[in-house]
């Protein structure tokens, strides 16, 4: 059985690595095409981006893999002996706790340098040391407090109830849509400034236009995304129709008004569609298909691991296999959200103008170093959007320069 796992681990770890390399193969080839949407120079930075992020990836799965042998072959048996006696709920949440805070420093490495060197490169980080250490202790504060309650919580439901997988569904099925109304609110306050839009007669026509969607603004927010990275975006809080609106202030130095208004028109429109609802239902599928999944593996897998049979070991496993099931469902829900991308482009065109809507993207691609061309299965598993150019050609705009 411990072969079985392993095999099928080392499965999911080549069909990413075979994508990144079919990806790198593709845009080097692309590079030395005629430049389109972006201007040569950036068309061959944005290249050599997605080149240098692919091979990180490739290194960060390969590392990926290691560990989990190491996990699955000796690790997980060897921290169950120094915590687990009774396998209660105190106990299962420590063991967690512990294989999580390995995991997290194992990994950080990656994230120090993708943060510190590879973003900083290319001209996207702009993080210093505090903030970037400011920013872990809160993540690990937040998380060791409200991260043990819910690990606490599926550790209870997993000892009460047989049927403990659709319980433990129900119950952090209700924790993600919990995130998701308060986050604007309650969490991303802790790690940014927020300040009230001081644009009057742009606040206005955010307004107005939200109001045409049938929802209600609770408030217009310029966050200082620019301490940290110099990408551009914007976000609508909250599940009901009294949305926050959060503008990045890099978007708003580097968009025009009617820019602006087109790409808050494109996320309007996800949803006058219904596409939020859509996209929680969907994620509800997921989430029921993995808890259905790990609800029932043969007790073989746990005698396999050389661990006892409980919730600890039941939430470990979780979380070091649901990826694969989740890069098996990547597929569908990555074609469902292409779908979903093309409409709210009709619509945010149809609020401003398809000109306006494509300038901006145009300038997300140009700012974010995104570059246009894709291969075609890497497209199939990683991108909710779909490629630039289509975009472009489906709003009517010529893409050649």
């Amino acid at each position: 059985m411990l072969e079985i796992v392993a095999t099928i681990y080392f499965l999911y770890i080549f069909s990413k690595l075979y994508i990144s390399a079919s990806e790198i193969s593709y845009v080097r080839r692309a590079r030395d095409l005629p430049a389109i949407i972006l201007e040569d120079e950036n068309y061959q930075k944005a290249a050599d981006y997605k080149i240098a992020s692919e091979k990180f990836g490739v290194v960060t799965n390969l590392y990926d893999y290691a560990i989990f042998l190491i996990w699955i072959v000796f690790g997980l048996g060897f921290i169950e002996k120094f915590i687990i006696t009774d396998g209660g709920v105190y106990e299962s949440t420590i063991f967690v706790l512990v294989f999580i805070a390995i995991n997290y420093v194992l990994t950080l490495p990656f994230d120090i340098y993708h943060t510190f060197v590879m973003d900083r490169k290319f001209g996207f980080s702009t993080i210093d040391v505090k903030t970037y250490v400011l920013d872990s202790i809160k993540s690990a504060i937040l998380f060791l407090v409200f991260g043990s309650a819910i690990i606490a919580l599926v550790a209870w439901i997993i000892g009460s109830f047989n049927t403990w997988w659709i319980w433990s569904f129900v119950a952090i099925f209700a924790v993600i849509l919990f995130i998701n109304m308060f986050y604007p609110t309650l969490i991303a306050p802790i790690f940014n400034k927020f300040t009230p839009m001081e644009d009057n007669e742009l606040k206005t026509s955010i307004v107005n236009l939200m109001q045409k969607a049938g929802l209600k603004s609770s408030g217009i927010f310029t966050m200082d995304a620019s301490k940290r990275d110099k990408r551009l975006n914007a976000y609508f809080g909250g599940l009901g129709r009294s949305k926050r609106v959060v503008l990045f202030d890099t978007l708003i130095k580097k968009l025009e008004p009617k820019e602006l208004l087109a790409v808050l028109g494109h996320e309007l429109g996800h949803f006058k569609h219904k596409d939020i609802i859509k996209n929680i239902f969907t994620m509800a599928v997921m989430l029921f298909v993995l808890f259905a999944v790990f609800g029932n593996l043969p007790n073989s897998i746990y005698e396999a691991l050389q661990l006892k049979s409980g919730a600890h070991s039941i939430i470990v496993i979780f979380l070091l296999l649901s990826s694969i099931i989740s890069f098996v469902l990547m597929p569908i829900f990555g074609w469902l959200s292409r779908k979903h991308e093309y409409a709210a482009d009709r619509y945010g065109s149809e609020c401003e103008s398809k000109e306006a809507l494509a300038s901006a993207l145009m300038k997300l691609a140009d700012e974010n170093k995104s570059f246009p061309r894709s291969h075609p299965l890497y497209i199939i598993f990683y991108h909710t959007h779909p490629p630039l150019v289509e975009r472009l050609k489906a709003l009517g705009v010529d893409t050649t320069k």
